[in-house]
Formats: structure tokens, C-alpha cells, sequence
């Protein structure tokens, strides 16, 4: 079964170009060189820098942006550590720490998002920390093929709301494929998601207490044989499809603000086993959207059931990176 997230699927993805890297599955154009800026440095700098690059036109180009969270996420296996960038990439000089993402966070807006590139950890961090930076822009005009993060609101450093023009943050660009209006189709007990083609469960809770992660596999066997809503082909999500859900605009929980489901629990199981230590898995924490890693043996999690992708309800086509 082909799993998605926006972003064709495409084998050999990565294109060179001189100093750029074309990424040909998304759209988007990647520096070369993940250690240009050779430095650590806070999310106001880092903003800045960019900006420094389009004036200076970096390459040729003077439409460098920091990446958004899931621009940056494109990027990231979940197969690979040290680092966690997609099989058959091109780059140099990648740094198996954290680099900057432009999306803030929406409940603590002094905040800012970051993914770790020698394990793909998506974490939030206060924005005078000092972390790395990797400049990215489109290709195409018309945008990428992946996600928009549903962001539209730019914060300055303290957390402050601030007019987006020129801001160079994900507010301001809200760049990526829009997901259709409505995006959520209730049948049932059941919502399609028309934009990835994924079956949820309408109630978010479908076992009252955490599980282990065993326990949760255990479940959703027992619902294939219960035949629940009808089908036999329930699982446990992947991660990428756990964190296709969020909404950057939104928090508590990081879902869109439009969104069905009811009994919404602060953290869920995947099915993503973490190739650090396969003792663990990759979850997601929906009050703001971290993806991070849990302990399998640990009843800690919840499970949140998903089908599909439904190719008569959204992209089947489409691939999970």
C-alpha cells in the first residue's frame, strides 16, 4: 500500500545543479551545502540572513526563504539516522543537530519550530536559541507539492504578533499545496480526509486508557476481526500520517480548527519504529504538534486507528516523504 503526504512519488528525486540541490518529488531547490552559514544562530538572525541572501541573490536567486516546518520535514526518513535526510541526497555538510524551521508556534509564539537532522525530531524551541540554517526556495512559481502547514499568522521574536509583510516567515509565504475546503467528510462514525485520502475514526479515543505499543497493534487486529465500520484494514498510523493532521495556526489540540473528530487524547502511537533504538516508536503530541519517540514496552500512549489511503476520497497517488 503507497502511503502519502503531499509530494509525488518519485524514485530518484534529487536533481544537482551547480551549488543547489532540486528536490524533483516536491518542487523545491535546496543550497547545496547544509553548512553555508557555517554558524548557529537565533530565529530573528536566521530570518535575517535570509534576507541578506536575496539582496546579495545567493546562486543567481533572490527568493531564498528559511523552510517551513513540513518544507523542512520533506526532507527527513524515518529509515535513516546520523542523518535523517532521504536515501540518495546530495548534500553536504549536513550537522546531525537542529536547524530552524520559519513556523512558529502557535500556543507559545516565542517559540519556534525545529527539526533535528540525525534523527528527525520535530521539537519547539524558544526563538534567542541558536540553531542551524538551511535555505530553501520553489522552483515553480505556483508552489511546491508539499503541504501547506496552515500557518498565517507571523510573530517576532518575543511572541509578538507582527504584520507578515517581509517578515520571511511561514505566515507570510503560507507556501505549499492547499488542502481542499472542506477537507474533512464525516460518514458515520468514520472522516475521510479529502486532501491525503485517509479513513479516521471520528472518536479519537477508541481505547480509554494508554496502551503499550504491542497493545495497541493487538487492538486494532481485534477491530479487523470485529470488522469495525465495516472494514477489515484498520492500522495504526504512520507518523507522517499522524503529523499530516496538525495545523501550525491552531494548538490544544495543533488540529485544524474546522476539524470532526471528538475525544481528541494529548498523544498517539504510530507505527513508525525509531531506528535509534527500535525500542521505541515515533508518536505525536497533538497540543502543539511535536513529533518525538516513546518507550514501546510503556502503556503511555493512545491509538487513533486510520484506513486507506481511500483513492475515491483523496491522493492515493501520493507518497509518504
Amino acid at each position: 500500500m503507497k502511503k502519502m503526504v503531499c509530494g509525488l512519488e518519485m524514485k530518484n528525486r534529487f536533481k544537482p545543479d551547480n551549488d543547489v540541490v532540486i528536490d524533483e518529488r516536491t518542487g523545491l531547490m535546496w543550497v547545496k551545502d547544509t553548512g553555508l552559514l557555517e554558524f548557529p544562530m537565533t530565529w530573528e538572525e536566521a530570518l535575517a540572513e535570509i534576507e541578506g541572501f536575496n539582496e546579495s541573490g545567493l546562486f543567481g536567486y533572490h527568493d531564498w526563504k528559511l523552510p517551513n516546518r513540513r518544507e523542512l520535514l520533506s526532507l527527513m526518513s524515518h529509515d535513516v539516522i546520523n542523518p535523517s535526510v532521504d536515501a540518495g541526497h546530495l548534500f553536504t555538510g549536513i550537522f546531525h543537530g537542529y536547524y530552524w524551521t520559519s513556523t512558529t508556534c502557535a500556543r507559545l509564539p516565542d517559540q519556534a519550530w525545529y527539526i533535528h537532522l540525525g534523527g528527525a525530531r520535530v521539537f519547539k524551541g524558544m526563538k534567542h536559541r541558536s540553531y542551524m540554517v538551511w535555505p530553501v526556495r520553489e522552483i515553480d512559481p505556483g508552489g511546491s507539492r508539499v503541504c501547506q502547514t496552515g500557518q498565517t499568522i507571523c510573530y517576532d521574536g518575543s511572541g509578538h504578533r507582527m504584520d507578515c509583510k517581509g517578515s520571511g516567515q511561514d505566515g507570510e509565504f503560507q507556501a505549499g499545496k492547499p488542502f481542499p475546503d472542506p477537507r474533512f467528510r464525516s460518514a458515520g462514525d468514520r472522516v475521510h480526509d479529502t486532501g491525503t485520502g485517509l479513513v479516521w475514526l471520528k472518536n479519537a479515543n477508541v481505547h480509554p486508557q494508554p496502551l503499550d505499543w504491542e497493545a495497541a497493534h493487538d487492538l486494532v487486529s481485534q477491530m479487523n476481526r470485529d470488522r469495525i465500520q465495516g472494514h477489515d484494514d484498520w492500522r495504526v498510523p504512520e507518523i507522517r500520517e499522524l503529523e499530516s493532521l496538525t495545523d501550525m495556526d491552531c494548538h490544544s489540540p495543533a488540529l485544524p480548527v474546522d476539524h470532526p473528530f471528538t475525544n481528541v487524547q494529548a498523544f498517539y502511537w504510530s507505527a513508525t519504529t525509531s531506528r535509534y533504538d527500535t525500542a521505541y516508536a515515533w508518536v505525536l503530541y497533538t497540543k502543539d504538534g511535536p513529533v518525538g519517540v516513546g518507550h514501546k514496552p510503556l502503556s503511555e500512549f493512545f491509538l487513533w486507528p486510520v484506513r486507506g489511503p481511500d483513492i475515491g476520497m483523496g491522493s492515493g497517488h501520493e507518497t509518504d516523504r
